[in-house]
C-alpha cells in the first residue's frame, strides 16, 4: 500500500477518473430528461426518474461505508464506473419510462460506489497535514466533470430528433464514463484492504453523528451542494425572466465551475493564510450574500462578477467538510462518516429542489435564490463552530513536527 504522504501519482490518476466519471453524469442527467420528454413524460414523471437517482443510494450510503472501513467490500472504484457507464448507456437503450426510472437509479447507485471508494482512498492514503490539500485536488475532478458533461450534452442534443439525439447523448457518456477504468487500474494494483487484525468493532451511526465536528461537516456539505444543484437549475429560468439567452446562462455556469476549480487549485495556500474554520465561515457567509443577490435585477456583466465570486466560495465547503468528517470520525468509521456525508448530501437534493419549486411558485422565480442565501448564512455559522481540531478519543493526532520523522499509520 502507498504510504501517507508519498507517491503522489495515484491522485493524479484518481482526479482524472473522477472527471470521466463525472462528465458522464453530468453529461447523462440533462440528457435522461430530454429523451423522457421525448417519450412523453410530463413535469411529475421526470421528477420522479431524477428522484430515483438521489433516492436509490440513501439506503446503500451507510452498508456500503461499513464495509468499506472494514475492507470487506469489493473494489468500489471500477464497480461505480461499470454502473454508470452501464446505466447512462442502457438508459439511451431503454424505451420506456419506467426503465429510465430503473437505469438512473442505477447510474446514482454507482455514482455513490465511486465516491465512497475514492473519498476512502484519499482520506487513507493521505498524511492528516495533507488532508485539505488532497481532499481539494481530489473535487477538482468533480468540478472538471460538471463543466464539461453538460456542454458535452448541449452539442449533441437538439433538433427535431429530440429521442435520437438524447439516446446518442446517452451512449456517448456512458463511453466517456468507461474510460476512467484506464486510469483506475494501476490505482486498484497497489491497494490492499485492511486485514483481519486491524478491524475493529462496528461503530454504531449514533456515536459518529455525535462526534464534535461530524455533523457540521455534513451540515456545511449539504449546504454548498444544494446551493449548486439550485443554480444549475434555477439560474435559466431567471435568464428566461430577464431576457438572458440560453448562451449566456449557460456561458454564467460555466464560469462558476471554473472558479471553483480555481479555488481549489489555491486552496493550501489560503488554509495557511486563513486556517480551516476562518475560511469555511468567511466562504460561506460570502456564499449566503451573492445566492442572495442574485434575487437582484442586476445587469449581465454583474451576475456574472456575482457567479465567479460565488464560485469560488462555493469550492471551499466540499473537500474541507471531507476532512472535517474524517478527521472528526472516531478510528474504524471514517468510511461510514463519509457515506453519512454523502447521505446528508442525497437528503439535500432531493429537499432542496423542492423546497425551491415551493418557494418559486408562491413568491417568484428569484425567491429560491434567497432561501439559499438564509441555508449558506446558517453553515457559516455552523462553521463558526467547527472545531479547529477534532476531538474525542477517536480523533485524529494533530501533526507531529516536520523534523520527527514519524506518521500516522492508522490513516494508511
Amino acid at each position: 500500500m502507498i504510504a501517507p504522504g508519498g507517491n503522489r501519482g495515484w491522485l493524479l490518476r484518481l482526479v482524472i477518473a473522477f472527471s470521466f466519471a463525472q462528465g458522464a453524469v453530468s453529461m447523462a442527467r440533462p440528457a435522461v430528461s430530454y429523451r423522457a420528454l421525448a417519450l412523453g413524460a410530463d413535469e411529475r414523471a421526470i421528477g420522479v426518474i431524477a428522484g430515483v437517482y438521489a433516492l436509490l443510494p440513501l439506503f446503500a450510503a451507510v452498508p456500503l461505508g461499513r464495509r468499506t472501513d472494514h475492507g470487506r467490500c469489493a473494489p468500489l472504484l471500477p464497480v461505480g464506473v461499470v454502473l454508470i457507464s452501464g446505466g447512462c448507456a442502457m438508459s439511451g437503450i431503454a424505451d420506456s419510462l419506467w426503465a429510465m426510472a430503473v437505469w438512473s437509479g442505477v447510474m446514482g447507485l454507482g455514482h455513490l460506489c465511486f465516491v465512497i471508494g475514492a473519498q476512502s482512498l484519499v482520506a487513507r492514503q493521505s498524511a492528516p497535514h495533507e488532508q485539505d490539500r488532497n481532499f481539494g485536488h481530489f473535487t477538482i475532478g468533480a468540478s472538471l466533470g460538471q463543466l464539461v458533461g453538460p456542454i458535452a450534452a448541449g452539442a449533441l442534443i437538439g433538433g427535431r430528433d429530440m429521442a435520437g439525439t438524447s439516446a446518442l447523448a446517452l451512449v456517448v457518456a456512458g463511453a466517456g464514463g468507461a474510460v476512467a477504468l484506464t486510469s483506475l487500474w494501476r490505482i486498484e494494483s497497489r491497494t490492499t484492504a485492511k486485514s483481519r487484525e486491524e478491524q475493529g468493532e462496528r461503530v454504531k451511526v449514533r456515536r459518529i453523528l455525535r462526534a464534535r465536528g461530524v455533523p457540521a461537516g455534513i451540515f456545511i456539505s449539504l449546504a454548498v451542494l444544494s446551493a449548486t444543484d439550485i443554480l444549475t437549475a434555477y439560474l435559466p429560468v431567471v435568464g428566461e425572466h430577464r431576457g438572458i439567452a440560453p448562451s449566456v446562462i449557460g456561458l454564467l455556469l460555466s464560469l462558476r465551475a471554473a472558479a471553483t476549480i480555481a479555488c481549489r487549485l489555491v486552496l493550501t495556500p489560503l488554509l495557511r493564510l486563513l486556517g480551516r474554520t476562518l475560511l469555511l465561515t468567511v466562504t460561506c457567509l460570502l456564499a449566503a450574500l451573492l445566492c442572495a443577490g442574485i434575487a437582484l435585477p442586476v445587469p449581465v456583466w454583474a451576475l456574472a462578477l456575482m457567479l465567479a465570486v460565488l464560485g469560488f466560495c462555493l469550492g471551499v465547503g466540499q473537500p474541507l467538510s471531507m476532512t472535517t468528517v474524517v478527521q472528526a470520525a472516531p478510528e474504524g468509521a471514517r468510511s461510514t462518516a463519509l457515506a453519512l456525508r454523502l447521505t446528508g448530501n442525497r437528503l439535500g437534493q432531493v429537499a432542496a429542489p423542492a423546497s425551491a419549486g415551493l418557494v418559486a411558485g408562491v413568491a417568484g422565480v428569484a425567491a429560491p435564490f434567497v432561501m439559499l442565501g438564509a441555508l449558506l448564512l446558517l453553515s457559516a455559522g455552523v462553521a463558526v463552530r467547527t472545531p479547529k481540531r477534532p476531538e474525542g478519543p477517536g480523533a485524529a493526532t494533530p501533526e507531529r513536527p516536520k523534523g520527527s520523522g514519524l506518521r500516522r499509520t492508522s490513516d494508511i
